[in-house]
């Protein structure tokens, strides 16, 4: 019986270290499986930078439109309101008036 059981744990010794072998192939097939996934991965994370990055260029884009459209507002106000300033003096000009605040309201 001993016999028997020393023959059996060898056999079992043998087979232990192939079949983890097999588990962990080292091939040129496994290495082309890890490059494809590494690849994969890269693109993933590269498409994924390229759309964080076409996101934060449309929202700054959209902000520096948006700023330069109250910038606009803000300037055609203001000579508006000078325009309307300087007609109104100028028609007491016409009218002979004199330059009193009363005829020239603050702006």
């Amino acid at each position: 019986m001993n016999l028997k059981s020393l023959t059996l744990i060898t056999a079992m010794a043998v087979a232990l270290p192939v079949a983890f072998a097999q588990t962990t192939d080292s091939s040129a097939k496994q290495d082309m499986k890890n490059a494809g996934s590494d690849t994969k991965h890269a693109a993933t994370s590269a498409g994924h930078g390229a759309s964080q990055g076409s996101k934060t260029a449309y929202n700054k884009t959209k902000s520096g439109t948006q700023k330069g459209y109250d910038k606009t507002k803000s300037g055609t106000e203001t000579g508006y309101h000078k325009t309307a300033h300087a007609t109104k003096t100028g028609v007491n000009k016409v009218e002979d008036k004199p330059n009193t605040p009363a005829n020239n309201p603050p702006q």
